[in-house]
């Protein structure tokens, strides 16, 4: 696996979209796809520096590990906050998207649109460290 490292903080929100858009057009990915996966990777990378460094007083980086297979992009955040499973939290339902910003609950939009803008998303806490794992298939326009 290929690994990259960034600073945790809101100003490498850019490279790492470019980053990401490098790895899609590596893979091949088509343009939707490729806007989905950035889209659900700043997401995460948002919550991990906001939330997890930056609440937390935290000055540390978070990788970037990727691999590229015959029929898939792999992408992984990997930091060092404290464990937060973005699966754990109820997401909003088909009810939730219809009503007006007044009437929702805050929170959950991001990770609902992370979780269905990709083929596959996990999570994992190995060795001090939260693992989100983004799966797109390579091939896949839609």
């Amino acid at each position: 696996m290929e690994s990259k490292s960034f600073p945790g903080n809101v100003d490498s929100l850019d490279s790492l979209r470019g980053y990401v858009g490098e790895l899609a057009e590596k893979a091949g990915l088509a343009k939707k796809p490729t806007y989905a996966l950035k889209l659900a990777i700043d997401e995460i990378a948002t919550n991990i520096i906001l939330y997890g460094y930056q609440n937390a007083g935290l000055e540390a980086d978070f990788d970037v590990l990727s691999e590229i297979t015959e029929s898939k992009l792999i992408v992984i955040l990997e930091d060092i906050a404290a464990p937060f499973d973005p699966l754990a939290k109820e997401l909003p339902g088909s009810d939730d998207l219809t009503k007006s910003l007044e009437e929702r609950e805050i929170g959950g939009l991001g990770i609902f649109l992370t979780i269905n803008g990709v083929d596959d998303f996990s999570y994992e806490y190995v060795n001090g460290k939260n693992r989100n794992k983004f799966v797109m298939n390579i091939g896949a326009t839609e």
